[in-house]
């Protein structure tokens, strides 16, 4: 194959999916000459599952990114459909925005940004080789399957579903990337195995897409979004006042009877199917297996845009031959008439070991070579736009010769994935949730920019916009914790809480006080005032501080008590093998994975505290 230069670049980052852009932008924004590669770019940014960006902890995620100045949160506020509030039954720490978005506007308001983001050329070429010095230690460019080269200092790979992607519906199989964009990418897996990486075969899955004239809405629950919410992004002002709505139905007997009759062709039995699936979002057909004492299973009804007639059906993704998934969809109250414009499907697609990187998302053997995404075993959206951020940024930093971008796990989110990445590893599609979060009641979706604008400052990537508008909710937050904490007299207090069932106070309480006591802040501004120029978003934070101060003062001893640990740094070079008292199974560990710290090796599997314990007086000595 003849080859020729493309261009010299500072970094090249193979993929435009929600990594690719979001490290794409990170890269260009702090300066450096950036390439993307892309398969298609029809498919930058396509919401290839479902049209939503948010959901539980994944809203926490996409408020993180934005906070460090991120795209996702700003370009989802842009293509809102409806937006809600998830579990506003429960406490503050655990609710979460999610979304939908305009699946086809979200993709050309991405592309868009894209093309007009200085420093950032894209081009439509297949990545078949990283590139790397004589020593084999160090990126120096990529090789496309056209003969181009790209040179570089550094490459983020972020492949997405499309590396090896397999399609599969029954006894169907098509090497492709999903949702019917033909091209997949065939020549990586090869080149990354001899560069060390440890490749595995991961699988997820989606639903039909069934056309709205065909679907009896009248008999179905409608589900509204909400407008009394704050946006994604920090920088939006507001949500749509009009949105459209989604609707609820279930599965039923018949269903489950028509999935057991033909679990023989699914190809999920059948053993077609080799990869490992996603344990949070199961298909359909698992559910039935998996859950046989369930009666019904929940399905959403879901717009893909504002102009299209496809609906997306939540809950019911599956790999069943296409002539059973008409006869199955048809079993559900409402569909019962439903004609699918897109049948359901699983994709299978390689990724590798993320235990093989550094919390930066740097590869461990070869210098200035990056994963993030669902290369690095995570599913969804928001995860890899978060791996695709921190992956840019760090790049960037070190070819900058800065200090890298390490978030801890009382930092956000986006450190509690990337620790449980780097760390513990996955052996399935990871997903991130509120539980895997352990200071939770401090990494609230209300206060990401309090926790994270600061960091993206000093990084380079948040802009003098944002970072004026963050100092102005500073300003509020604080002008707002100064009347909270003002004290209000007994004879003043007395009606309110009497009103709410309490004795008349003994001495003088704050607004803090009273919240505390289960008062809403809303009733004791109308009754005391005192909030003036203060936005609804920021009295809800003060609101949620005051409400759990006890929870977040342990919050934040136990965040004190770990960074001692993680303080303790562990040299590069120690030998585990050679250190008495660590039982085989840690070493072994801990040879392999390198922990920067202690506190990282007290998260590793099968590194117990009494290990830690050894390594304690190891590095005394």
């Amino acid at each position: 194959m003849t080859t020729f230069i493309e261009g010299k670049y500072d970094a090249v980052v193979i993929g435009a999916g929600h990594a690719g852009v979001e490290a794409s932008l990170a890269l260009a924004r702090t300066g450096m000459k950036t390439a993307m590669l892309t398969l298609n770019l029809d498919s930058i940014a396509f919401l290839a599952c479902n049209p939503s960006i948010g959901g539980t902890a994944k809203g926490q995620i996409v408020r993180e990114i934005d906070a460090l100045g991120g795209q996702m949160g700003l370009n989802a506020d842009g293509s809102l459909l409806q937006i809600r509030m998830l579990n506003r039954g429960k406490g503050s720490a655990v609710q979460s925005l999610r979304g939908q978005t305009d699946k086809n506007y979200y993709h050309a308001l991405m592309k868009q940004t894209l093309e007009n983001t200085p420093n950032l050329k894209i081009v439509q070429g297949e990545a078949i080789e990283i590139l790397t010095d004589e020593q084999g230690k160090k990126v120096t460019g990529v090789l496309t399957a056209y003969g181009a080269i790209l040179e570089c200092k550094a490459v983020i790979v972020a492949t997405g579903v499309y590396l090896n992607g397999s399609v599969i519906a029954g006894e169907w199989k098509q090497n492709s990337g999903p949702n019917g964009f033909q091209a997949a990418a065939g020549g990586l897996t090869e080149n990354l195995i001899k560069l060390g990486f440890n490749v595995r075969r991961f699988k997820t899955g989606t639903p039909a897409r069934v056309d709205a004239r065909t679907i009896d809405f009248d008999k179905l629950e409608i589900q509204e979004g909400e407008r009394d919410v704050y946006p994604f992004s920090f920088m939006t002002d507001g949500v749509p006042e009009k949105q459209r709505p989604c609707y609820l139905t279930y599965t039923n007997e018949k269903t489950h009877e028509i999935i057991r009759a033909n679990l023989h062709r699914s190809p999920l039995y059948g053993g077609l199917i080799k990869g490992t699936g996603p344990r949070y979002c199961p298909s359909i057909e698992d559910k039935v297996v998996r859950f046989a004492d369930k009666e019904r299973h929940q399905l959403f009804l879901e717009p893909e845009g504002g102009d299209t007639n496809e609906i997306y059906v939540q809950g019911m993704s599956t790999s069943l031959p296409h002539d059973v998934q008409k006869q199955m969809y048809r079993t559900v109250k409402g569909l019962e008439r439903c004609e699918i414009m897109r049948y359901a499907y699983a994709i299978e697609y390689d990724c590798i070991d993320s235990l093989d990187l550094l919390p930066t998302l740097e590869y461990k053997k070869i210098e200035g070579l990056y994963t993030a995404g669902q290369i690095n075993g995570t599913s969804g959206y928001e995860e890899a736009g978060a791996q695709g951020l921190i992956a840019g940024l760090n790049a960037s930093l070190k070819i900058r010769g800065q200090e890298p971008l390490v978030l801890s796990r009382d930092d956000g989110y986006i450190g509690v994935l990337i620790d449980d990445l780097v760390t513990k590893g996955t052996n399935e599609p990871y997903r991130m949730m509120t539980s895997r979060a352990e200071y939770r009641i401090v990494l609230r979706q209300d206060n990401p920019d309090f926790r994270l604008t600061e960091k993206g400052r000093k990084a380079g990537l948040v802009s003098d916009e944002r970072y004026a508008r963050y100092l102005k909710r500073v300003e509020e937050y604080n002008r707002a914790t100064e009347i909270m904490a003002q004290t209000l007299k007994p004879k003043d207090t007395e009606i309110l809480l009497n009103k709410h069932g309490f004795p008349k106070a003994q001495s003088g309480l704050t607004r803090a006080d009273l919240v505390r006591r289960g008062i809403a802040l809303s009733e004791i501004k109308e009754e005391f005032g005192g909030f003036e120029n203060v936005s609804k978003e920021i009295l809800e934070t003060v609101e949620t501080d005051a409400k759990y101060e006890g929870y977040l003062q342990k919050g934040l001893e136990q965040i004190e008590k770990a960074k001692k640990l993680e303080e303790k740094l562990l040299p590069e070079d120690i030998d585990y093998t050679a250190i008495k008292g660590l039982r085989l199974e840690a070493r072994q560990k801990l040879d392999k994975i390198r922990p920067l710290n202690l506190g990282q090796a007290g998260r590793i599997s099968g590194v117990s505290p009494a290990d830690i314990a050894v390594l304690m007086v190891y590095l005394k000595k």
